[in-house]
């Protein structure tokens, strides 16, 4: 699995711009610190919660460490979605202002 490797700034921008950065992380692991624009769809939930998404907005996922980002990045793009970006773990982007 490849993480989609972007600033804190280009994320900044994405997100400016109507981009969804959704966090697949457990709702305990969301609730001890996720970053602050992030909405939990926890990864074994995606599928079902889906439709919350919209597929015209890039949708920028993440976790814990890139593994379950990358689950959900493949998921999303099996579902139909094409704008996806897996920009892999919390603690890259923890600092971002």
């Amino acid at each position: 699995m490849f993480i989609d490797e972007i600033s804190c700034q280009e994320k900044q921008e994405l997100i400016s711009d109507g981009a969804q950065l959704i966090d697949v992380r457990t709702p305990i692991e969301y609730h001890s610190g996720a970053l602050g624009e992030a909405i939990n769809i926890p990864l074994q939930s995606l599928r079902h919660q889906a439709e919350k998404l919209d597929q015209n907005q890039p949708i920028l996922v993440y976790c814990r460490t890139g593994r379950r980002s990358g689950m959900a990045k493949m998921i999303l793009l099996e579902m139909g979605f094409t704008k996806v970006l897996d920009i892999g773990g919390v603690m890259r982007y923890a600092g971002c202002a």
